[in-house]
């Protein structure tokens, strides 16, 4: 199912949008979802904080420090 969708351009990327189109032998909305397509290839599919889950080495109790090293006070 397709989802029709209306984007504003400048005249100059619309000229540059045409001929690319042209020279592909494919319509301007064809060439839309390929870079479309192409430009979320190459994003994370995770949030980028996501990528360091897990990677920190430690002891499951070394948080139980964090009062007593960031606040200076013992956990109660």
């Amino acid at each position: 199912m397709m989802i029709r969708t209306q984007i504003s351009v400048d005249r100059e990327l619309y000229e540059r949008v045409r001929e690319a189109a042209r020279r592909e032998g494919i319509s301007i909305a064809e060439l839309c979802r390929r870079s479309l397509a192409e430009t979320l290839s190459r994003l994370p599919d995770e949030q980028p904080w996501m990528a360091y889950l897990g990677t920190v080495d430690g002891e499951p109790g070394d948080s139980a420090t964090v009062d007593e090293v960031v606040y200076g006070r013992a956990t109660p």
